[in-house]
């Protein structure tokens, strides 16, 4: 077993939404906190300290991406992936389930699953065992238990059985032994149906897990089915312990969350979409590319201070996108991943201070008023 995460609840609003804090062997976290990803072990087109520098607390990297040969032995010949990343803050890694159940060609059995990257490649086998091997040896300091992620929509029979599964993976998971700074969390399944989440909660809760998780979210339910799932689930995790909502997303679905009791975040989004040239601002989302902005001298937020909008306006951002050079997708990078530390600096100051639902309330008049379509 691991030593405790030494999960301290500081202050919890009248809304029911959360702030606190947890240890890990690099740093403590400040919650609620928004996980930037680095997929395959590096921040695309950023450098580890521009993204430190956005007040970025930990980042996830991805264990199907790293456990090619060449990739995992890289990683092992430098040391873990804290060195591999360039990032001495706390790093998760999820178990590679989600990006698993994503593949076409994939087949699932009680021991695990059999997939190919690509077509002809040589299938490969991912069983609960060796999810935690990996990310052992990875050096995460949050590990995630492997897990069925289902896609929406599913026949409420499979996800039933699906559940199950889950709930024995996680038993195997945990008798797995990880290193001494290592932590594991479960991952509560059960689709969109609030009868089999209630009991995968019971039945994941029940196994001495450092954290909890909800997986299945963000695979095409909507907002409001991904409320529903988060009210259904999150007051059955326990309150003593890190509850993790993954692959969430938009600045709307991260304030109703937290709303719901959920501490820790991640998705591509802020970074993907940096990427693509869509800008996340407090009036909204921009596109950078549209012609509106071809001799716009302001900032991309005049109320940011990253150092994008410190240094560039609107019109020298889009000139770079145009031009092709990949310092556009570093700025605009740099940009969007503030804007989400910006907002969850905002969102734990607004819990500390008992007013959260007016803070949350007043950053959505204003975001959706004014927002673009993207």
């Amino acid at each position: 077993m691991t030593k405790d995460i030494a999960y301290k609840l500081i202050e919890r609003d009248p809304t029911g939404a959360r702030r606190g804090e947890f240890t890990t062997a690099h740093g403590v976290v400040q919650t609620p906190a928004f996980m930037v990803v680095g997929t395959e072990g590096f921040f695309r087109s950023t450098m580890p300290k521009d993204i430190q520098e956005t007040g970025t607390q930990i980042a996830l990297a991805n264990t199907y991406h790293l456990s090619t040969a060449e990739r995992f032995a890289t990683v092992n010949r430098c040391g873990g992936l804290h060195r591999f990343m360039g990032w001495d803050g706390p790093i998760l890694t999820d178990s590679g389930g989600f990006q698993v159940f994503s593949l076409p060609d994939r087949k699932i059995e009680e021991e695990g699953v059999t997939f190919t990257f690509k077509e002809g490649d040589k299938p490969i086998f991912l069983s609960p065992e060796r999810s935690m091997e990996i990310q052992r040896t990875l050096g995460a300091d949050i590990v995630m238990a492997f897990d069925e992620c289902v896609g929406y929509p599913a026949e409420k029979e499979y996800v039933r059985r699906s559940a199950d599964r889950t709930t024995r993976w996680a038993k195997r998971c945990r008798e797995v032994s990880l290193g001494e700074h290592q932590f594991l969390f479960g991952i509560v399944q059960g689709g969109v149906f609030p009868d089999l989440r209630i009991k995968n909660a019971k039945d994941i809760t029940s196994i001495p897990f450092d954290g909890f998780a909800i997986g299945g979210v963000s695979v095409g339910e909507g907002h409001d089915l991904m409320k529903s799932v988060v009210d259904h689930t999150a007051p059955l995790l326990p309150d003593d312990k890190p509850k993790y909502l993954m692959g969430v997303g938009m600045p709307e679905d991260l304030l109703e969350a937290v709303r719901g009791g959920m501490d820790m975040f991640d998705c591509v989004i802020p970074t993907r979409f940096a990427r693509l040239g869509t800008l996340f601002t407090r009036t909204g989302k921009l596109r950078i590319k549209d012609k509106t902005y071809q001799k716009d001298k302001y900032p991309i937020d005049t109320n940011c201070g990253c150092y994008t909008c410190r240094t560039y306006s609107r019109m020298v951002l889009r000139y770079l996108f145009f031009s092709g050079d990949p310092l556009a997708c570093s700025l605009a990078t740099i940009h969007n991943v503030t804007f989400y530390q910006d907002l969850m600096r905002g969102i734990r100051s607004s819990i500390e201070e008992h007013r959260y639902e007016e803070f949350s309330r007043a950053f959505l008049q204003i975001y959706r008023k004014h927002q673009s379509q993207t």
